[in-house]
């Protein structure tokens, strides 16, 4: 290994041994040598039309707080929003986008994971109708400008010093949690002022914001003001497990009632729906390694499925109406507090149906699920009593 000081443009990395040398021996950096492809350029985009449009009016909370954010950044002050799975924490930032907007500067929409970028495309033209929008991920990326980017963490080395707001959303999620390179990249994307989003952000978060000249927002109530749906834990030892499982699901498929079951690994996934699917015929397993997996979420929100054995690729950014959530062996060790909270936040997020059930089940009532629990009944308490953490 050759003992040079070279520092990657691109992620920061100036560890030598993830510094190779192409055949003109010039160095490069290992850790993010895939992320080669056209850069953007700033330019000023004159006369776009920002009209935003909602089929429905923010809550009183939701107004109150996406005025703060709004406020702060005017006065240059980074924002870091605490708000519960399904206060709508994408909604909160669509004020400071028109704001933005209306000055002809450059916002971006950030996140972790492909998928939800997907998913979060329609509803920002929807929210602008009259606006360019344009979703850059992995095998998405031959247009990468426009008035509105929604974009996964990876894309962020396009834009060196380009937006005057990027918005991050899920900083607690793969592959950014935790992720030295990823970190760097969003700094180096910022001009202007960024916002962060998350259910559940860490005391290091908190730390980090307050020293880079922002503010805590915390919004802990719903769109639909009910509380967070409370998990069950359901105790079995390594067979019972899949009996109970299965006697949960048999009931909400029985009341009509759509399932996420959540698994920690995608062999036991496999194996969970294996033995599912024996009894009840109407579902489907789906991960990151399954190639039509937009197709199978696609069929279970049009109806065609009742139930969906998944990985952790579901915890975030999907809103289903009626949705019930079980989580299978609970007490793996890939689960931790916050994990358990994103996955018990997808239940009970639609206006019409409010009041998910959410069970996990496992041999072991460990640290982390005890403390995921304490978490979403002190959230429940805040919200009800009018405190602030």
């Amino acid at each position: 290994m050759r003992n040079i000081s070279f520092t990657c443009p691109i992620c920061g990395n100036s560890d030598n041994k993830y510094i190779g040398f192409d055949i003109k021996n010039k160095p490069y950096c290992r850790l993010c040598c895939r992320l080669s492809g056209s850069k953007a350029s700033y330019k000023v985009s004159n006369n776009v039309d920002y009209s935003l449009h909602l089929d429905y009016p923010l809550s009183e909370k939701q107004q109150e707080i996406a005025n703060q954010i709004k406020s702060h950044l005017i006065e240059k002050h980074n924002v870091l929003v605490h708000a519960v799975t399904g206060a709508g924490k994408t909604e909160l930032i669509y004020e400071s986008f028109k704001y933005y907007l209306s000055k002809n500067l450059k916002v971006g929409f950030a996140t972790p994971r492909k998928d939800v970028v997907i998913d979060l495309t329609p509803r920002f033209k929807d929210a602008f109708p009259k606006c360019n929008v344009v979703s850059i991920y992995g095998d998405h990326s031959s247009v990468f400008e426009g008035d509105i980017l929604v974009l996964t963490t990876h894309q962020l080395y396009r834009y060196n010093n380009y937006f005057d707001l990027i918005v991050l959303d899920e900083i607690d999620a793969f592959p950014y949690k935790g992720n030295k390179q990823l970190e760097t990249i969003f700094r180096k994307c910022i001009k202007g002022n960024y916002v962060l989003l998350s259910a559940t952000p860490s005391s290091s978060d908190i730390k980090k914001i307050k020293e880079d000249n922002g503010v805590v927002l915390q919004l802990f109530e719903r769109y639909h003001k009910h509380d967070l749906p409370l998990p069950t834990f359901i105790k079995g030892n390594y067979y019972s497990c899949y009996l109970k499982c299965l006697k949960y699901l048999r009931h909400f498929i029985k009341e009509n009632k759509k399932v996420f079951v959540f698994t920690p690994t995608i062999d036991i996934g496999k194996s969970l729906y294996s033995f599912l699917s024996l009894f009840i015929k109407n579902g489907d397993f789906v991960s990151s390694k399954e190639e039509e997996r937009s197709l199978i979420i696609e069929r279970f929100k049009k109806g065609y499925y009742s139930y969906l054995v998944t990985t952790s690729i579901l915890e975030r950014g999907v809103t289903i109406e009626n949705l019930q959530v079980i989580v299978f062996r609970a007490d793996n060790t890939i689960y931790d507090c916050a994990s358990l909270i994103q996955i018990a936040g997808r239940a009970g997020r639609k206006i019409k149906s409010p009041n998910g059930q959410v069970i996990f089940i496992g041999e072991i009532y460990n640290d982390e699920i005890k403390k995921a629990i304490t978490e979403i009944k002190k959230y429940n308490e805040v919200k009800n009593n009018g405190k602030v953490l």
